[in-house]
């Protein structure tokens, strides 16, 4: 029986989902109430466990567990990754880490090139792009400004989804890159998406898993930019 646990934890929201035999996955999400702090240290297992069963197994029935490697908040690669990590340590389970942004990007499920933005916080963006199989940008941090000038008119006509693209709508729309409406769970982190690229993934040693940060951590950003004593 192959049973696939995936789960990320880039963004606010915890997302958990499992797959029983290739089957569509049950998938949990926790969503923080407006000015509420991400949940997932406390959340993560909880939903976890949850899933598995509804999904009739547990977690000594696990073969490959996913993870979504960022980029996002650093507290949250940290926990997903730590509890990724963990949950293989003494356990037959593989382990594949995934691109949150290409999970993004696979659930919008687009016949043409898709932006995958997540709101980065300090007035920036990560985003990456995908056509099909075909990455057209690696994961990278940019300003607002320079979203609209990503998206190449020669690749068709773009679809931006993430909370990112929400946040820079009106830098999107007006390079004539279309945002789904508010309310769209293209918007979310795929736990589906994450369980099918991690099925698809080669494994990871559990050693060498490490988040995609994309940029520098807060504290070693403003450690840098500290005048010398």
């Amino acid at each position: 029986m192959s049973v696939v646990l995936g789960f990320d934890t880039a963004t606010p929201d915890t997302v958990v989902g499992v797959a029983v035999d290739g089957r569509d996955p049950i998938e949990l999400r926790h969503r923080p109430a407006p000015g509420e702090r991400p949940g997932h240290a406390a959340t993560l297992l909880v939903l976890a466990d949850r899933a598995l069963t509804r999904a009739g197994v547990g977690f000594a029935d696990v073969t490959l567990i996913g993870v979504g490697l960022g980029p996002g908040t650093f507290t949250g690669l940290r926990i997903g990754v730590a509890t990724a990590r963990g949950l293989t340590q003494g356990s037959g389970a593989a382990l594949a880490g995934v691109s949150t942004l290409r999970a993004l990007a696979v659930a919008a499920a687009h016949d043409g090139p898709v932006l995958a933005v997540l709101d980065a916080r300090r007035g920036q963006a990560f985003v990456a792009a995908w056509q099909g199989e075909e990455r057209l940008l690696a994961p990278a941090a940019v300003t607002p400004e320079e979203l609209g000038a990503l998206a190449d008119p020669a690749h068709g006509t773009w679809l931006a989804v993430g909370d990112g693209a929400l946040r820079f709508r009106d830098q999107l729309e007006s390079a004539v890159v279309a945002v789904p409406a508010d309310g769209s769970p293209l918007h979310g982190v795929s736990a589906a998406a994450i369980c099918r690229l991690a099925a698809g993934a080669s494994p990871t040693p559990r050693d060498t898993l490490l988040p995609e940060y994309v940029r520098l951590p807060d504290a070693e950003e403003a450690r840098r930019r500290r005048p010398p004593s």
